[in-house]
């Protein structure tokens, strides 16, 4: 195993963000969810309430030992779900692949990275307070920037469009791929994989 792959050979931790409840669940901002729902049917099971604030799934992806995770905080509060899950599974930072929604990416693009900024993500930077380190792997799903004069908050906050959400269940399953291909084979490999020329 290389650093270029998550958790070398430990348990990987997958956090998918987004925002609790019915109201918010197509909403562009929920996307983790969404990618995390998909990576949990291939793994064959089903999210459990657990006492570190988040939902979590056990199992195995891309040949390794996974732990899913969607927190049930607000999103600008995932840090403290995601790092209480991390302690009581004994994931470092490195082992560590956050999900999540990118306004700089455009739909249908996705890009694969460790460490970094959060680029204006609060959820994105509550994880960075909580675990006190940028070095973890973040899966970036394209949203695009909002059309006009729209607020990023409140673009965040609405659902896909519905030529977006024809693509959307494509889409979904392309960023499990890739996701899995990061923990499967590494950074590199997935980044040449699934980044667009």
């Amino acid at each position: 195993m290389t650093e270029d792959v998550p958790g070398a050979g430990e348990l990987i931790l997958l956090a998918g963000l987004g925002n609790p409840g019915p109201q918010y669940a197509g909403n562009r901002h929920n996307v983790g969810f969404m990618v995390l729902d998909e990576l949990a049917a291939r793994a064959g099971g089903k999210f459990k309430a657990h006492k570190t604030g988040g939902e979590v799934l056990e199992g195995r992806l891309a040949g390794r030992r996974v732990v899913l995770v969607k927190p049930r905080s607000y999103m600008n509060l995932s840090g403290g779900p995601v790092a209480g899950a991390a302690k009581f599974y004994k994931v470092p930072p490195s082992g560590i692949v956050v999900v999540h929604d990118e306004l700089d990416v455009d739909f249908g693009a996705l890009k694969l990275k460790f460490g970094g900024g959060d680029n204006g993500h609060n959820g994105l930077r509550s994880i960075t307070k909580s675990l006190g380190t940028r070095d973890y792997y973040r899966v970036r799903f394209g949203i695009g920037r909002p059309p006009g004069r729209q607020d990023p908050a409140d673009f965040v906050l609405k659902d896909f469009s519905t030529v977006e959400r024809k693509e959307l269940p494509f889409e979904v399953d392309r960023c499990a791929d890739a996701t899995e291909a990061l923990i499967g084979t590494g950074l590199a490999a997935a980044q040449n994989s699934f980044h667009a020329g």
